[in-house]
């Protein structure tokens, strides 16, 4: 079990995801935001590991535009060397790397030009990963998309949709249960129609429920992970107090993590925090996690104080 945290580190006074408006765009200031955010990526995973924190999603806005007709920069030739060094510092060091594209990516999507530019951005996330050398335990992880009035119909054009994309795509895509649209039930549906593993969200699937104790929704999708996918993902946060339904909470509830550690266990899973402050909370949870006999402890970590 790894435990992590989405995109932005806090406190260490750098992004990964910095941009620039489209009508800046040059191919010089394009290389000069990527070769900075790479740079704060891996500072970010170097201060993560001080903390055991071993799980991480990278922001999709790394290659700024990278799917984007006006970029024409070959990035992934030009950083290679970068991409490859921080590669290897994941893999040295245990670590699991997901990617999330944005709520724009629909692949079953009516409009044929939506699809064709959310295809665009799978494959700029899929390169990225590849460009990492990472194998296809790094995921990357969508929604299935609109309903469009008949979800029928729209599960079944995802699972048409999906049996065309690209290898290097497929090898890395997940889906997740979500908040108003598509529950663990039809995810776990689709899955049996294409074989994409399901990516199981706590916190959607309380907002947003089919049936299933948490306990089983874990153990069904877990079932949809295959060796070569690794370890079930797993999305985890709460409601935040007072706030609308379907909001996720600025910080760990410490105790109902471990309610939800020891509800799930044994199954093994690395969970991603969808917690606002982030890598504050994902350490709180390793203090949780580290005395659960199925957390992973790297050697070079050099955390030994969260016992």
């Amino acid at each position: 079990m790894k435990i992590g945290y989405p995109c932005i580190n806090r406190s260490i006074g750098c992004t990964s995801g910095r941009t620039f408006r489209l009508a800046s765009y040059s191919d010089e200031r394009l290389e000069e935001t990527v070769r900075g955010n790479l740079r704060c990526l891996h500072a970010i995973l170097r201060e993560n590991l001080k903390g055991s924190i071993l799980f991480f999603r990278i922001t999709s806005d790394l290659v700024p535009f990278a799917s984007h007709p006006v970029c024409t920069v070959p990035w992934q030739e030009t950083f290679a060397e970068t991409f490859q060094e921080i590669g290897r510092f994941i893999r040295e060091h245990g670590m699991r790397i997901s990617m999330h594209p944005d709520q724009f990516v629909i692949i079953n999507a009516k409009d044929p030009g939506i699809v064709e530019r959310s295809v665009a951005e799978l494959r700029y996330h899929a390169t990225v990963l590849d460009a990492m050398h990472l194998d296809g335990t790094a995921k990357i992880q969508v929604h299935v998309g609109g309903v469009y009035g008949d979800r029928e119909a729209s599960m079944n054009r995802f699972a048409s949709k999906y049996a065309h994309l690209d290898e290097n795509v497929v090898r890395r895509l997940v889906i997740e249960n979500d908040d108003s649209r598509y529950t663990l039930a039809d995810c776990l549906r689709i899955h049996e129609e294409t074989g994409v593993p399901v990516l199981f969200d706590v916190f959607h699937h309380q907002v947003n429920p089919s049936g299933e104790a948490v306990a089983e929704a874990v153990d069904l999708c877990t079932a949809t992970w295959r060796p070569k996918d690794g370890i079930l993902m797993t999305d985890y946060s709460t409601q935040m107090p007072g706030g609308r339904k379907g909001r996720h909470a600025e910080s760990l509830d410490p105790a109902l993590f471990e309610e939800f550690l020891a509800e799930t266990a044994p199954a093994d899973m690395d969970i991603m925090l969808e917690i606002k402050d982030k890598e504050k909370s994902a350490l709180r949870a390793v203090g949780s996690a580290c005395r659960d006999g199925r957390w992973f402890r790297p050697a070079q970590s050099g955390h030994n104080d969260v016992d």
